[in-house]
Parts: structure tokens; sequence; C-alpha cells
């Protein structure tokens, strides 16, 4: 009996020896990376350059590039420093993503309103929208003949291509004057039957007199815009895109402050990109730079690029998967995520599957800043992570944020990688695009955060700083990182 309980005794001494030993070796076998640490700047002093303005001459270059500042000089409240510009950040993104799955929930038959929606090449004007509108990013082109000047919201998310116009039965305030068209040489009316009218989701016609089609766009959030359909000339740095469907909108509401309206890039056939597939081959990529950059000369510039040079060749490309139900967003296969190197053993294909009713799913966003993930994939991630950065001074959460750390008075720290990995290849994520400044006191937090639906969403902090490339035609996205 007594040689026994030495047996037993040993082994449970021998056992506690291993599960220390492999535990301790466990974090010690972690990857790491190295974030500088800047928090947010204490005041923001950005502007768009004047040499931005576009006068409509035609070039004979079939990619330009230009020089992009930030949109908190389109801000009615230039005042606001950029903490509080951050905290409107997230308020904004988080009616993002209501509206986004509001749309997505409409392809899955639930009781949800409807929502409407060449070989050469051009590159053009985008700036950070932190303190705009719906949309983060934002882009300078001319609209009619001659070119008005006007700010557009870029939009993954998006088809219809609109604008205000006058007059205005409601219009919200433009940094630029509201385009009239009665001033335009190259502004025609879309008649009500014709078969651009019919590609409307919804439209309506005026009278039987008059023969106008109208156009309506809803979205999750409560915004709208309705006006007359319409064909209109769009100049991006001089190169002329001629017969744009546009929605000339004379009653718009909701949060699109500073912008005149909005570049639809979604993947529905209403889409920038889908009506110039002929002239652009239906490729275009973006390069996104952090929000508080004013593409000064120590930090490149966010760029947006159509034609055949906006797709790299040395990319990590994924297959665009198609969700037959909903034809606007782009939709990746993520098969896991690994943190420290190692997968995270709770984040599995299984979770992002689109399923043939439409739901579910993960889609790639411009307009929402902050990754999204199915709750269970979300909480594996996050206790991954929080084990690879035990040594980092935890912090309190902040908004929807529950991982922070408290990295004041340091200049650098370690901290574990974060890799994507999706069919066909897989993206690692530099620090600064998943442990993100959120005061100017060194608070930072992991940029992840749950849904309890089904749709996870890529988000724009974690695109910064990489060349990310849509080709319609070849249906894949690609990756290039260090790319702006």
């Amino acid at each position: 009996m007594e040689r026994k309980v030495l047996n037993t005794l040993v082994f449970s001494i021998v056992t506690i020896f291993f599960f220390s030993f492999t535990s301790s070796s466990s974090s010690a076998s972690f990857q790491y990376q190295t974030l500088v640490v800047n928090t947010l700047p204490s005041s923001a002093t950005l502007s768009w350059p004047e040499s931005e303005l576009f006068t409509g001459e035609s070039e004979s270059t079939t990619s330009l590039s230009v020089h992009l500042s930030h949109v908190d000089a389109l801000s009615s409240s230039l005042d606001a420093s950029p903490v509080d510009l951050f905290n409107l950040r997230l308020r904004r993104d988080s009616l993002r993503v209501k509206s986004i799955t509001s749309l997505a929930a409409v392809s899955t038959g639930r009781n949800v309103t409807r929502i409407p929606r060449s070989a050469g090449g051009f590159s053009g004007a985008v700036i950070s929208g932190l303190s705009q509108g719906s949309g983060e990013y934002f882009m300078r082109l001319g609209v009619g003949t001659p070119a008005t000047n006007v700010y557009m919201v870029l939009d993954t998310g998006s088809d219809v291509v609109w604008l205000q116009c006058s007059p205005c039965k409601a219009c919200y305030n433009q940094s630029d004057p509201i385009f009239d068209p009665k001033k335009s040489k190259s502004f025609v009316s879309v008649p009500c039957g014709s078969r651009l009218c019919r590609r409307l989701d919804s439209s309506e016609c005026v009278s039987r007199r008059i023969k106008t089609c109208l156009y309506q766009v809803s979205y999750g959030d409560g915004s709208f815009t309705e006006g007359d359909f319409s064909t209109e000339t769009l100049t991006f740095r001089g190169a002329r895109v001629n017969q744009v469907a546009l929605g000339c909108g004379h009653d718009n509401e909701g949060l699109f402050v500073g912008a005149a309206g909005l570049l639809g890039l979604g993947r529905g056939g209403l889409s920038f990109p889908s009506q110039t597939k002929n002239r652009y081959n239906g490729k275009f990529s973006y390069c996104l730079v952090d929000r508080t950059s004013s593409g000064s000369s120590s930090k490149p510039p966010s760029t947006i690029v159509f034609g055949n040079d906006s797709v790299p060749k040395t990319a990590v490309f994924t297959p665009l998967l198609t969700n037959l139900k909903l034809d606007t967003f782009y939709y990746l296969q993520l098969l896991g995520i690994s943190v420290g190197g190692s997968r995270v053993p709770g984040v599995s294909e299984s979770q992002f599957k689109l399923d043939a009713t439409g739901n579910g799913g993960v889609i790639i966003d411009s307009g929402t800043s902050v990754t999204r993930l199915t709750q269970s994939a979300y909480v594996a991630l996050r206790d991954a992570f929080r084990l690879g950065a035990k040594r980092l001074k935890r912090a309190p959460s902040y908004s929807l944020f529950d991982t922070c750390f408290d990295l004041s008075g340091m200049t650098t720290v370690k901290v574990p990688t974060v890799v994507f990995h999706f069919g066909g290849g897989e993206v690692s994520l530099p620090a600064s695009n998943y442990l993100i400044p959120v005061n100017t006191q060194g608070r930072f937090c992991f940029a992840f955060a749950g849904t309890m639906g089904s749709l996870s969403i890529i988000g724009n902090i974690q695109q910064q700083g990489f060349r990310v490339a849509y080709d319609l035609v070849g249906s894949r996205i690609g990756f290039l990182p260090r790319a702006c």
C-alpha cells in the first residue's frame, strides 16, 4: 500500500512539472513583432492641398498618381481633437456595420426592408474620412462639363454612384457648391422604361408626360438619397470617363456631411468598376495609409488606381466567392487566423462559411474601420492574443474594445504576430494594423470586435499599408504589403 502511494505521488509531481514546463515553453514559443508606440496626436493640422484641384484637361498618361491629405479639412468641426474624431469614428462604424448587416439580411429572406442598390488606367485622390459621413475614405473628382470639383465617398459596400443636385428638396451641408445639372453640357436624364433604368432595383417614373427614371437608395443607418437617374461625365485628374450612370439626388439625408455623394465600388452591375469594365478591365486597387497621415514626405499617400496597372502581379491572391442572393459585397474565403505563429484552435473555416441561402461569410469593406468576426471566432482570437501579450500591462476596456493595454512611457513593445489565412495564401498584418492608439496617454487596444450575427467584415484598419487589388474579371482579390 505504501509503495502505491509513493508511485502515485511521484507521477503527480512529474505531471505537474511537465505541465509547468510545456506551459512556459508554449508562452516562450510565441512569435512576436515590434510595435512602435505612437499615441494619437494632441491636435490635427491636416488639409487638402490646393494643387489637388481638377481642371478637367485631358492627359495622355494611362496611370495617374495623386498626393492626398486627411479629410478632416472638410469637417464642420475643425476644432475637434483627434481623440474626439476617433470616438466619432467608432460610433459611425457601429452604424456602418448595422447598415451592412441589414443589407445582408435581405438576401436571407428575413423581414427587412428592401434596400435598392480600356487597357488604360488612372489613379485618383483618396483621403481618410475620419470625421465624415458614412464612409471612411474620400476622393476628389470633377462632375459634368465643365467639371465641378467635389468630394465623393469611396464605398466598396454599395453600387449606385450618386451626388447631391440642385434644386434641393432636402440636401445636407457639403464642402463644395451643390452640383447644378443645368450648367453641364454632358448631363442626360435616363428615360423611364429604358434598359438602364430597369437595372435599378427600384425605380419609378415621374409621370407619363415627363417619363423620367427615378432612383432611390436607402442605407441601414437611416440615410437615403433619391432623385433623377442620369448619365454624366466624371473627371479624374484629367482622365475623362463619359456616360457614367449616376443618381442626381434632390432629396438626401443622413451621414454624408462634407462629401457631395458616393462613388459605389461594389460588385453589382451599376457600380463604377462594373460600368467601366470595358475601359478598365474591371480592375482597381487602393492603398490606405493610417487615418492621421496627411500624405507628408514622411508617409506615403493613400491612392486608388483603375486599370491593368492596379493589380500587382506579386500580390497574394484569394478567390472571390459569389453570393447569388446579393451581388454587392466582396466575399472572401477565410480559413483561419494565426496568433504568435500558431493557428488559433477556436477559429476555423466553418465559422466563416457562406451558405446556400446567402447567410454568413466574410466580406472585405473599405468603409468599415474595425474588423468584426463572429462572436465565437472573436473570443478565441482575443484569448489567444491576450495569452501572447500577457507581459503587457492591461488597461480598461474602451468603447467596443475589450482588450486594451497601457503602453505609456514606452517607445516600442513586442506583440504577438497576427496572420489571416485565406484560400490561396496568407496575409501577415503589421502590428499597427491590430494594436491601435485610442488616446494621447498611451492606451492601445486590440482592433477587432465580435458580432452576434453570422457575417464577418474585414475593415480598413487591418487593410492599411496594403495595396488591396480587386479583379472583377479574374474574380479574385490581391494583397501586397508596404505598397502605398
